[in-house]
């Protein structure tokens, strides 16, 4: 293989080397310099504040909601509950009765979907826990047996929502 050599006019001049100029930066003032961090570290500040602010107030907002809307499926199931009345009171009487016992079983079960279920008080043993004792009688049944129920007490997913009032058995006297 023959080595090939470039003549003159095949070779370029070398390009001549100017001097790179660099631009002299200015001295800068420590003192600036710190005033110019400091502003950007505080202007950070205050706007991660604000937006911690409006972070808070976003969920206290929405916290409001969720407590004030809590019920709304409940108040839902309540309003056929109460058209269900205004039907029946529209009604004749024959109807009445009838109607009363729709709109009880309806009520009943619109209640127990939520979760409130009614306390079964009558000939359980006392418990100041689920029972408010209105009367203390003295009966045939044990000392401490509730033997009659005034007014129901009902349970929310197993919390007293309302204590039974209750007439407690004396025992024999």
């Amino acid at each position: 293989m023959e080595k090939k050599t470039k003549t003159p006019a095949e070779e370029k001049p070398a390009a001549e080397e100017t001097p790179v100029t660099t631009v002299e930066e200015t001295p800068v003032d420590p003192v600036t310099e710190l005033t110019r961090k400091y502003d950007e570290l505080n202007d950070r500040y205050l706007r991660l504040v604000a937006e911690f602010e409006n972070y808070k107030k976003r969920t206290q907002r929405d916290a409001e909601n969720t407590v004030r809307y809590a019920n709304e499926k409940f108040a839902r199931d309540m309003l056929d509950v109460l058209d269900n009345f205004e039907r029946a009171l529209k009604g004749s009487d024959d109807d009445l009765r009838s109607g009363l016992e729709q709109i009880h079983k309806l009520y009943t079960s619109v209640l127990s979907r939520n979760g409130v279920e009614p306390m079964n008080a009558e000939g359980s043993q006392f418990d100041p826990n689920r029972h408010e004792a209105v009367a203390h009688i003295p009966s045939d049944s044990p000392e401490g047996t509730v033997i009659d129920e005034a007014i129901r007490g009902y349970t929310m997913h197993d919390k007293v929502l309302r204590h039974a009032k209750v007439a407690v058995s004396r025992g024999n006297e």
